[in-house]
């Protein structure tokens, strides 16, 4: 039997399957914490990612509407600039001294006239994007007060999970930590690598209903027996999970 370190006592077969048991009764509490918090993380960042990007959008959709004001401002401003020519066509026309300068000023006018009637047609087009684009701005900002909402809920709740969680599982780590030091390098290895590999990280289970707690295969009552004398470690020859007999629930604290 190996020791665990030069000058430290040996361990028994069965203080080895209790201080393996007793150390995945600790990890599987701190999994719970971490399972617990770490759901919440990935939300509180989806929905940071998710604000983020409609503050984005909003902010670009306010560009598009600033550039569709500007582009009315300046239809208006051609409009403006059409009339003065035309009343000033239409003031020369007063003083033409023939024919021919007269419909030369009545085609200048009828063009102005033209301009103004597609710069009117402009500006109903750009005021119906304008109008499309000032309500999804309206709408986004609604979406974004509630995901706003959302995220500070849910940021509220992590920090609240965090605060509470703390301080247990300093206590769990520093409780795993100490019974790992019992275990000898090569089960704490063993124990390691199956947790890793193990549904739930269970690498410890014991046989309930003459079945592993792991794959819940059955196993045979010879085998039963040789797990309850905690002489030999036995793994189950199914998901290779150590087995424990139920019994040495009653003693995980011993």
């Amino acid at each position: 039997m190996e020791k665990v370190k030069a000058g430290e006592k040996e361990m028994t077969v069965e203080e080895k399957l209790k201080a393996l048991y007793r150390l995945q009764v600790v990890d599987s509490e701190i999994d719970k914490i971490r399972t617990l918090r770490g759901e919440l993380p990935l939300e509180v960042q989806d929905l940071e990612d998710e604000v983020e990007g409609l503050e984005t959008r909003i902010g670009k959709l306010n560009e598009e509407l600033k550039e569709m004001e500007t582009a009315i401002k300046t239809k208006n401003n051609e409009i403006g600039e059409a009339e003065n020519l035309i009343k000033k066509y239409e003031e020369q026309q007063n003083n033409v001294r023939n024919n021919r300068e007269y419909d030369s000023l009545s085609k200048e006018i009828e063009y102005q006239t033209l301009e103004i009637e597609l710069c009117n047609k402009k500006i109903k087009e750009f005021t119906v994007l304008k109008d499309d684009k000032a309500e999804v701005i309206e709408n986004s900002k609604t979406n974004l007060e509630g995901l706003k909402g959302d995220l500070e809920n849910k940021t509220s709740e992590l920090d609240s999970i965090i605060a509470d969680t703390r301080k247990e599982e300093k206590q769990l780590d520093k409780e795993s930590e100490k019974i790992s030091k019992i275990i000898e390098e090569r089960l704490l290895t063993a124990y390691r690598r199956i947790r890793q590999n193990a549904r739930n990280g269970l690498a410890v289970v014991p046989v309930q209903r003459d079945a592993c707690g792991g794959c819940f295969n059955q196993i045979p009552p010879q085998r039963q027996l040789d797990i309850k004398s905690r002489k030999k470690i036995i793994v189950c020859e199914y998901c290779g999970r150590i087995l424990v007999d139920e019994d040495i629930l009653g003693d995980k604290k011993s």
